[in-house]
């Protein structure tokens, strides 16, 4: 397949989608090289992510009256992602509730759970196992469960319980960074099946058997060197948006 050219006939080199060990690569210089700090990034990762489900969930168009969002995270780095996430959409007026059922030791997450409760951002004790009292209550379900820190393999207790119910729900389902339950490069075909996949820095390999409805891709912040060196090929942002459309 030729690559798409540009009305003056250069050719625009195609999307690069990351493995796990190159996804790692760009976060380890990030982290070491360019001196950003890990709560920089989950804060700047976490905000993006808010900002896409505003894209597409603008305030007006939710079904239901109250602006409901359930944050589902899980105990690492992309559950503290989620965290953010919900922050920054409270802030924006909508109404999230955080269900963390393993909440990590890490005292930078505890920090974004703080914030959190300081907000009166409400922590539910249990996910309801009748699907029907997830669909009726929220709008929508954002999965920051596993993500690609995630150990490839089989999903261990209470995630794999978690997921269940989620693959049952009917109201859609927002995934940050890589599906929970997938494989950072073949994907799953037991995970679920979210609705809109937010892409972190830079897509993942997974990213290329996304089905649903929307993809975006959070990665306006990395540096050009970085994004030359790793031959990222990353597309334009309109404006001043921190979040575009794939």
């Amino acid at each position: 397949m030729s690559c798409p050219s540009t009305q003056s006939g250069e050719q625009i080199e195609p999307l690069r989608y990351l493995s796990r060990v190159e996804a790692e690569a760009i976060e380890k210089e990030l982290l070491e090289d360019y001196r950003f700090g890990r709560q920089q990034l989950i804060e700047i990762w976490g905000h993006a992510s808010a900002m896409a489900v505003t894209k597409v969930f603008p305030l007006p168009s939710l079904p239901r009256k109250q602006p409901t969002v359930l944050v589902v995270c899980g105990p690492d780095q992309n559950g503290a992602i989620g965290l953010v996430c919900a922050r920054h959409l409270r802030v924006f007026e909508y109404e999230p509730t955080i269900f963390y059922p393993k909440r990590s030791l890490n005292s930078l997450y505890r920090d974004f759970t703080t914030q959190c409760e300081k907000m009166d951002i409400p922590f539910l004790s249990y996910l309801p196992t009748e699907v029907q009292l997830i669909n009726d209550a929220y709008n929508m379900v954002i999965d920051a469960i596993l993500g690609a820190d995630a150990e490839p393999g089989e999903v261990k207790e209470p995630y794999a319980s978690i997921l269940g119910t989620l693959k049952q729900i009917r109201i859609p389902i927002i995934s940050l960074d890589v599906p929970s339950g997938w494989d950072v490069e073949t994907g799953n075909s037991e995970g679920i099946s979210p609705d809109i996949l937010v892409s972190l820095t830079a897509p993942k390999q997974c990213a290329t058997r996304f089905l649903g409805r929307h993809h975006f891709l959070a990665g306006r912040f990395l540096p050009y060197d970085v994004q030359k060196k790793f031959e990222l090929n990353l597309p334009e942002y309109s404006g001043t948006e921190c979040v575009v459309s794939l």
